[in-house]
C-alpha cells in the first residue's frame, strides 16, 4: 500500500546551496495504518517472545549477572552498526583498563553508549517521563567522551544535518531544519506519553524509532539513541522489568534492510513493510536473548558442581569467584578481590582451581595485574555475534 509522504518537504538555502528537507507528520501515522491479519500476528507473536523473556529476568536466580552482559551487547551491536570495531570482549577489557584489541577511542564509545542507557534507566525509575529533557541528558553522557566535545552533548543541533552524501545537495535523506524541530518534537514527546490517545507500548516504540531516527535532533548520536529509545519504552511502559533485550543484533544483521525501510517511510510512508520487519526483529531478539540466557544458566550450573564436587574446602571461595565472574566475565585478580572480598592469596588460589577445571583462562602472561577470562561464558555471550542471520520476511510487496 502506496500513500502520501508522512510529512512535507520545505525548501532551505544555506552556504549557496538549495535543497529540500523533510517535515515528519506528527504521530500516529495519517492515514492510519493498514493492520492485516498477518501484521497483526506479527505484532502477537513478538508480544509473547517478550513476554517470555520478561518473566525470564524475573524469575532467573542470577538475572541481574545476565543484565551487566546483556545491555553491554546491545551497546556493542548498536555501535558496530555506527561503524565502531570494538567487539564485547574488547569493552569488557576497556572496562577494567585493560588494553583493547581495538582503538581505545572505539571502545570508549561503546562504553558511553552502555552509560547512555543507565543514565536514562535511572532518571526513569526517579520518576522522570520519557521526554526530550531525559533523552538530552542521555545524550549528553552518550557524547561525554573526546570525540563528541564538537557535537553540542545534551543539546538539540542548530544547524542542518543530512544521510549519506556529502552535502544536502547531494544527500540521500536531509532531516528537517534546526528551526523546525521544536515543531516537529512538542508532538513527538506527546505521542511517548500516550497524547492525545494511547498507543500499544510495541507499536509506539516502532513507530517512535522511525519519528526520532526522521527529526535527527541531535548533531551526533541519533542512531545509537534511536535504538537505545526502542528498549528504554519498553521498560517505561512496563512490557520489559529489565532491559534484556537487544535488538540491534537483528538490525545489524539486515542492515542494508533496515535502512531501506526507514526510507520507505519517508519518502512512500510504507508503514506496514517496516512494522512487519520491527515486529520480526524484536521477536528473534527476544528469542535469542532467552536462548541465551538459558544456555548461560546451563553453563553457570554445571561448573558450580564442578566446583563444588572436585574442590573440597576450597570450593567455597571458588563459587565466590565464579559468582563474581558471571557479572564481569573478563576481570583482573584485582577485581574480583574487590568483588568477592576475599584476600588476594585466596582469590589467587581459587583462580589456580578454576584455571585447572577449565573454568577461566588468563589472557595474559605477567606476574602482576593478570587477567582472567570466563572463557565458555563469553564464547556463549558471543556467539550468536559472529553468526550471519537468516533472511529478514519483510520485502517489497509486502507480508509474507
Amino acid at each position: 500500500m502506496r500513500r502520501r509522504p508522512p510529512g512535507t518537504y520545505v525548501e532551505v538555502a544555506t552556504a549557496g546551496e538549495r535543497f529540500r528537507a523533510f517535515v515528519p507528520a506528527a504521530l500516529p501515522p495519517e492515514p492510519p495504518v493498514a493492520w492485516s491479519a498477518a501484521l497483526r500476528r506479527r505484532f502477537d507473536d513478538a508480544l509473547v517472545a517478550l513476554g517470555r523473556l520478561d518473566a525470564l529476568s524475573a524469575h532467573l536466580p542470577n538475572a541481574a549477572l545476565l543484565l551487566y552482559s546483556f545491555v553491554r551487547k546491545e551497546a556493542v551491536l548498536s555501535s558496530q552498526i555506527e561503524g565502531t570495531q570494538s567487539s564485547l570482549a574488547d569493552l569488557l577489557l576497556y572496562e577494567i583498563d585493560e588494553q583493547p584489541g581495538v582503538p581505545v577511542g572505539d571502545a570508549r564509545e561503546v562504553s558511553r553508549c552502555v552509560a547512555a542507557l543507565e543514565h536514562g534507566l535511572k532518571a526513569l525509575r526517579g520518576g522522570l517521563p520519557l521526554s526530550m529533557r531525559l533523552l538530552k541528558g542521555m545524550h549528553g553522557v552518550l557524547m561525554a567522551h573526546p570525540g563528541g566535545r564538537g557535537k553540542t552533548p545534551g543539546e538539540l543541533r542548530r544547524s542542518q544535518v543530512w544521510i549519506g552524501g556529502t552535502r544536502p545537495g547531494n544527500a540521500a535523506f536531509v532531516p528537517p531544519p534546526a528551526s523546525r524541530l521544536a515543531e516537529c518534537l512538542k508532538p513527538f514527546e506527546r505521542f511517548l506519553n500516550d497524547e492525545p490517545e494511547p498507543t500499544p507500548p510495541l507499536i509506539k516504540a516502532a513507530l517512535a524509532h522511525v519519528q526520532f531516527e526522521t527529526i535527527h535532533p541531535f548533531l551526533d548520536g541519533n542512531g545509537r539513541l534511536g535504538r537505545l529509545l526502542i528498549v528504554l519504552q519498553l521498560v517505561a511502559d512496563g512490557v520489559l522489568r529489565e532491559p534484556m533485550l537487544y535488538p540491534s543484533l537483528f538490525f545489524k544483521r539486515h542492515r542494508a534492510l533496515y535502512y531501506e525501510l526507514l526510507n520507505e517511510v519517508r519518502l512512500h510512508g510504507d508503514w506496514e513493510r517496516w512494522l512487519e520487519f520491527f515486529a520480526e526483529g524484536v521477536e528473534a531478539s527476544a528469542a535469542q536473548a532467552v536462548a541465551t540466557a538459558n544456555a548461560l544458566l546451563a553453563l553457570v550450573n554445571g561448573d558450580r558442581d564442578r566446583i563444588a564436587q572436585q574442590l573440597g574446602r576450597a570450593a567455597g571461595s571458588a563459587l565466590a569467584v565464579h559468582q563474581a565472574l558471571q557479572r564481569q566475565p573478563i576481570a583482573t585478580s584485582a577485581a574480583l578481590v574487590q568483588f568477592t572480598g576475599l584476600t588476594a592469596a585466596t582469590v589467587n588460589k581459587s583462580l589456580v582451581h578454576l584455571e585447572r577445571l577449565g573454568v577461566v583462562a588468563e589472557l595474559t602472561n605477567r606476574q602482576r595485574g593478570r587477567v582472567f577470562s570466563y572463557r565458555r561464558y563469553v564464547d556463549e555471550l558471543t556467539a550468536e555475534l559472529e553468526q550471519g542471520g537468516q533472511p529478514a520476511r519483510a520485502r517489497r510487496g509486502g507480508a509474507a
